[in-house]
């Protein structure tokens, strides 16, 4: 069976490599030129390809053409922009991309979405699938709208996984908080995700084939950010943050029950290392 993989960066890059480990044929594509002989060295079948919000640079057709599934991990990239400022950019580069993949060999998505959707602001302790979205960002707001799209299309079948917070060995928010000061919310929950529980979870739902589902994706792990910082800066010999205690601390669980009751999928990096 063959993949593409839309995005193949910090999370695609080494999916791509698992999936060809277990006999699947990868497609990726990338926005640097310079990556596409990396990809090749890997064997995945590289492609140069970049969104806008009227076109697509690169050969789309061949990228899409023979795969029975799409990988979309592509991030919104809108953390410091607002609505206005911008329009909707990336709900418009999904929609210049639907009709390419309605006209193609995909009969199946995975959409990599964010538990951004759910937002800060909602008031109840734990959220699962079932909640109302309220997210407060603009990256937050246009993947409720393209989870909308992907959802209501009837030419393939999408499942969406929304995860928490990307770890890795390469990757931790400490490294943007050591030596910071007044850091709201110390005792609310983190809802964290290491990048090879990502991966693992995208195989699952591969190998089981589970489509048209909608999931959350945390490892259950729920330290307040105060104890977890502050125990990650420890480890790596960083500068501890500083927590502000003058506010009270906003947050909820972001619960992944239903990933763990449907995959049967255990998480395989409980500490969060």
């Amino acid at each position: 069976m063959q993949i593409a993989i839309l995005g193949c960066g910090w999370l695609g890059f080494p999916l791509a490599k698992k999936l060809i480990e277990t006999d699947y044929k990868v497609k990726g594509s990338t926005t640097s030129e310079s990556k596409l002989e990396v990809l090749k060295a890997n064997k995945i079948e590289p492609f140069l390809i970049e969104l806008s919000e009227n076109k697509i640079t690169g050969n789309i057709f061949e990228f899409l053409n023979n795969s029975e599934i799409l990988i979309i991990d592509i991030p919104p990239g809108l953390r410091k922009t607002t609505e206005t400022s911008v329009g909707k950019v990336f709900v418009n580069k999904i929609k210049t991309l639907l009709p390419f993949i309605e006209n193609s060999t995909i009969e199946k998505v995975i959409f990599v979405s964010s538990t951004s959707v759910y937002g800060d602001s909602i008031s109840i302790p734990t959220v699962t699938e079932e909640n109302e979205l309220h997210p407060d960002t603009e990256s937050g707001k246009q993947l409720v709208e393209v989870e909308h799209l992907f959802r209501k299309n009837r030419n393939f079948e999408t499942t969406i996984i929304r995860f928490g917070g990307l770890i890795g060995e390469d990757r931790n928010a400490i490294k943007m908080l050591t030596r910071k000061t007044n850091v709201a919310n110390p005792e609310a929950p983190i809802n964290l995700i290491h990048q090879v529980d990502c991966i693992g979870i995208i195989c699952e739902m591969l190998k089981q084939n589970c489509w048209q589902e909608t999931f959350n994706a945390v490892t259950p792990n729920h330290q307040t950010r105060k104890e977890y910082y502050t125990q990650k800066a420890i480890t790596l010999n960083l500068p501890k943050p500083e927590f502000s205690e003058n506010e009270p601390s906003i947050g909820k669980i972001v619960s992944s029950e239903k990933l763990e009751k449907v995959l049967g999928y255990r998480f395989k990096n409980l500490k969060l290392d």
